[in-house]
């Protein structure tokens, strides 16, 4: 099985669009695919389709019903907050544990040439309950790591801190993805070009807006 979590620079950066866009493709491949939002926030039930795990299903071709959202995103919660403060407002806690323990199973029943993405919530620090943030979630799991950035004005700046802060608990991206913005101040080869001169030795990807098959195929086949 070949996993991957997906984290980003911060909040609304394209981690559903990255995520989404590989699980179509290595459906189009004909491989076993499944995906993980197992914790979302400013969940609308009326707006399944438009959330990130209505956005997995489709891309999975799965069931787009509470069966389907149970089994991708079991933990959801209404406040657009970080997760901590959203379950507070309704009395409750991500059970950090079951969590890790879900991620786990799951890959655990992946066959030997599946793809398996599980997407993360918010930036690398996004705090999970009292004691266990995103960067604790990716260390217990182990897996290989897709950081997404964008190409807005300070995302440099952004992605430089998010790649110090992993190096600090003893992590690293296995591949950069910048995730071409809507508004760009320079040509994304520019920034990618920058990213490389002060974090050498970094994989560093691009995906551009509105990208076709070829532009995700030859996204895939570099991971």
């Amino acid at each position: 099985m070949t996993g991957y979590f997906v984290t980003a620079t911060g909040t609304d950066i394209g981690k559903t669009y990255v995520s989404a866009n590989l699980l179509r493709h290595w459906r189009r491949e004909g491989l076993a695919i499944a995906a993980l939002k197992p914790v979302m926030s400013g969940f609308d039930p009326r707006e399944l389709g438009a959330s990130d795990a209505g956005q997995l299903l489709l891309a999975m071709d799965a069931p787009m019903d509470k069966g389907g959202l149970n089994l991708i995103s079991p933990w959801r919660f209404a406040a657009p907050l970080s997760p901590d403060m959203a379950a507070a407002r309704e009395g409750k806690t991500v059970p950090y544990d079951k969590l890790v323990e879900t991620c786990r199973s799951v890959a655990g029943m992946m066959p030997a040439e599946g793809r398996l993405i599980i997407e993360g919530v918010g930036g690398v620090f996004v705090p999970l309950d009292d004691k266990h943030t995103v960067m604790d979630w990716m260390q217990d799991l182990g897996m290989p790591i897709l950081l997404v950035a964008g190409s807005y004005l300070g995302t440099i700046s952004h992605t430089l801190s998010a790649i110090a802060a992993m190096k600090l608990n003893d992590l690293a991206p296995h591949a950069i993805i910048i995730n071409e913005s809507p508004t760009s101040p320079v040509p994304v080869a520019e920034t990618v070009a920058v990213l490389q001169r002060h974090a050498p030795g970094q994989h560093i990807l691009t995906l551009p807006r509105h990208a076709d098959a070829a532009a995700v195929g030859a996204l895939a086949a570099q991971l």
